[in-house]
């Protein structure tokens, strides 16, 4: 926990570089980090599904392993990032409508609350013919996410303004919103406009820092003014999860114990 809330690391973050990659579902290994998470008092583990081998992903080839991992360690996969929606936007890509159909029907036999569909980096929404096609393929889909108690969470690089039209024009409520303190850092976005926008809307958590205008960094190095972003969520109504997607070196696990104890030692008394 901190402070009253669910704490979780994004997969991958406790282990070696997966082929290289910042962030990737590590084929092979993934169970290990249960038990990593496990030793480190962790309670859940963001899972990520990559364009790449996709289809060996256990999320879409075998969820009852990540439900006995899960079983086996007490550490829970309560949401997932669906990298793979950033390689095949399902505005761009008539086959991803069937992948996402597919994984929320596995997530929520798992007891998934959020999938994070990414509109970032080359799956941002860059003009409103883009926004309009989004939203006309996730409707059907977010029938089906709410049907099954389960969240589409949009994490986007719009502004506050836009990010809300976007959700109206969505018009779901099985459709919420992932805020990345490290991603409205960057972009320079002022956090209480963020809240006020759309706080109510907020379901999933990441929690990382970045230079503005610039790359990931280790927390408290960077442009996230996470004294106010914290003082505004315990103010909230937010009761889901925090994901550390923090700053990874190569090994990985050092790293990430180091911004673990920070956050702990300098923000869990603000979030109780």
């Amino acid at each position: 926990m901190l402070g009253r809330y669910p704490l979780g690391v994004m997969q991958g973050r406790l282990l070696a570089e997966y082929k290289g990659r910042y962030q990737a579902h590590p084929v092979g290994y993934w169970r290990d980090e249960f038990e990593i998470a496990a030793d480190l008092g962790l309670e859940l583990i963001e899972f990520i599904l990559d364009f790449e081998n996709a289809g060996k992903n256990p999320l879409l080839a075998e969820p009852e392993a990540v439900l006995k991992a899960a079983a086996e360690t007490g550490v829970e996969v309560r949401s997932i990032c669906a990298d793979y929606f950033m390689e095949a936007p399902i505005q761009r890509n008539t086959a991803s409508a069937g992948v996402l159909d597919r994984l929320i029907a596995n997530a929520a036999s798992l007891g998934v609350r959020d999938v994070v569909i990414p509109c970032v980096d080359q799956s941002s929404l860059n003009d409103d013919t883009e926004a309009a096609g989004f939203a006309e393929a996730l409707r059907p889909l977010a029938d089906r996410a709410g049907e099954k108690d389960v969240n589409l969470s949009l994490e986007t690089d719009l502004a506050p303004g836009p990010f809300v039209e976007l959700l109206e024009r969505i018009g779901h409520a099985a459709v919420s919103v992932n805020y990345d303190t490290g991603n409205s850092a960057a972009l320079g976005f002022d956090p209480a406009e963020e809240f006020a926008a759309y706080g109510n809307r907020i379901t999933d958590i990441h929690i990382k820092d970045r230079a503005l205008a610039g790359g990931p960094v280790m927390l408290g190095d960077g442009a996230c003014d996470f004294q106010t972003v914290f003082g505004l969520i315990a103010k909230s109504d937010y009761d889901g999860p925090l994901i550390m997607q923090a700053y990874r070196d190569d090994e990985g696990l050092g790293v990430f114990k180091r911004q673990k104890d920070w956050l702990e030692d300098n923000y869990g008394a603000l979030l109780t």
